[in-house]
């Protein structure tokens, strides 16, 4: 009779946006707790056991929503005592980015309207920790009405206001990580420059789950940090000293949020409508002025360094689990791509032990051949780490290499060469030929493998 009564008393929590970078490391620390009854919400149930590792089907309540619709919205909080928000909808093109902020807003209304209607006693909210108040980000404006929004409640609303949050998955992370992984040299804009106070992951799950206790927390916002104030510049130079890299960066003024996130997009795994309104916040500075949580919540922070090496951990984890789940395709479409590549070098080589033409050896001939194997191994490079920009400069190469090689066969038809200035021989004819259809290779393995990464990411 004692445990029906106590399953009975278990407050009731309901964590949208389960499967994301917070919702789902909050989710196993709720579940780990065993003291509260979890409801999770989500648009692909299936996600929450993919997400939320060694999770069986009778541990915890999933719920099917939508939460632009209100009416789904309603029954995901009946019953409910506290809802952990965490939804942000930085999602879709980067055409249409701007759009997450009136989303935002709709879901936002929606969850304060059904939470009052269902008498839901506490929102937690996770926003983004600003110094500023005016001229600021779409991004940041967002989070900031989302907040005041939910106050709108008849629930007591606890804000909490982080910045760069360090860990496997979080969009600012991991641009920082691909970005220094992936570059031996970078241009970055000046956005680099300004000062945060970045936190660890788990520390955020901290805060968020020890706050349930304390009830000093209803109805308050707080601001949370780690231990650390830097610069987006010195944090990319931290993260390479954990691999013993040396880091070169070059700070470009006149690079613009939306150039910079399309790099990002074609050098990193987060696409350019999430790094749009993420690069755009980068631009604000961000540290806590007011630490009165430290004083209801207390214990150590984790240092930058100890952040990073969790987050690498549990990123080796995760490509494990990627290599086993990954689609073949990808990898076999990138394994295609480069073997093309290096058969187009290969034929490239040729010019200088088949061709009998002088002109091949001409100087701005040597530099033109110089920049064109650059690109090819460049090409390598990113294909490898399986980025966009690996196969843009795959395809752009393998266009202006079956036109080069077609124009030196217009001996065919005219006899002559617009490329050399004699037309070439049989065995180059043949070789030019050769190397189209190579270069065709070159050109749809490319396009095959840019669309799959993007579609992969999605």
């Amino acid at each position: 009779m004692r445990n029906n009564q106590n399953h009975e008393k278990k407050l009731r929590i309901l964590v949208t946006g389960a499967t994301g970078f917070i919702g789902s490391r909050l989710t196993r620390r709720l579940i780990a707790l065993g003291k509260y009854h979890i409801r999770c919400m989500t648009r692909n149930p299936d996600e929450i056991y993919q997400k939320i590792f060694g999770l069986s089907k009778n541990i915890i309540e999933i719920v099917r929503v939508d939460a632009t619709k209100y009416e789904e919205v309603l029954k995901a909080l009946e019953d409910v005592d506290v809802v952990f928000y965490l939804i942000h909808s930085m999602e879709g093109t980067s055409l249409k980015w701007k759009e997450f902020s009136y989303k935002d807003r709709l879901i936002a209304e929606n969850f304060a309207k059904a939470a009052s209607e269902k008498r839901v006693k506490r929102i937690i909210y996770l926003g983004g920790l600003i110094n500023e108040i005016n001229n600021l980000s779409e991004h940041m404006r967002s989070r900031k009405e989302v907040g005041e929004i939910l106050k709108k409640s008849t629930a007591k609303v606890t804000v909490f206001r982080a910045a760069i949050i360090l860990g496997a998955g979080g969009g600012s992370f991991q641009m920082l990580k691909y970005l220094v992984e992936r570059l031996p040299i970078m241009v970055c804009p000046k956005w680099v420059q300004t000062r945060s106070q970045p936190i660890a992951v788990n520390d955020v799950v901290n805060y968020l789950v020890t706050c349930l206790e304390v009830s000093e927390t209803q109805g308050k916002d707080f601001d949370i940090g780690g231990p650390e104030i830097v610069t987006y510049f010195e944090l990319m130079k931290r993260y390479a000293s954990t691999f013993n890299k040396s880091l070169r960066i070059l700070v470009m003024p006149f690079l613009t949020p939306r150039l910079s996130s399309y790099w990002i997009d074609l050098v990193t795994p987060v696409q350019a409508s999430l790094a749009r309104p993420l690069i755009d916040s980068l631009k604000h500075e961000a540290t806590v002025k007011d630490e009165q949580i430290r004083k209801l919540i207390q214990f150590d922070l984790s240092t930058i360094e100890q952040a990073i090496n969790t987050s690498k951990k549990e990123s080796e984890i995760k490509s494990k689990i990627l290599k086993i789940n990954e689609k073949s395709s990808i990898s076999l479409n990138n394994k295609i791509l480069i073997i093309s590549l290096l058969l187009l070098a290969a034929i490239g080589s040729t010019y200088y032990f088949l061709d009998t033409r002088q002109d091949v050896f001409r100087p701005y001939w040597i530099v033109l051949s110089c920049l064109w194997y650059f690109g090819i191994f460049f090409s390598i490079y990113f294909v490898r780490y399986g980025a966009r920009l690996g196969s843009l400069i795959a395809g752009i190469l393998g266009w202006i290499t079956i036109t080069f090689w077609l124009l030196d066969n217009i001996r065919l038809v005219y006899d002559t060469s617009i490329i050399t200035s004699s037309p070439p021989d049989l065995i180059m004819t043949i070789r030019n030929f050769l190397g189209g259809v190579i270069s065709i290779l070159v050109i749809l393995s490319s396009h095959n493998v840019f669309h799959k990464i993007r579609l992969y990411k999605i």
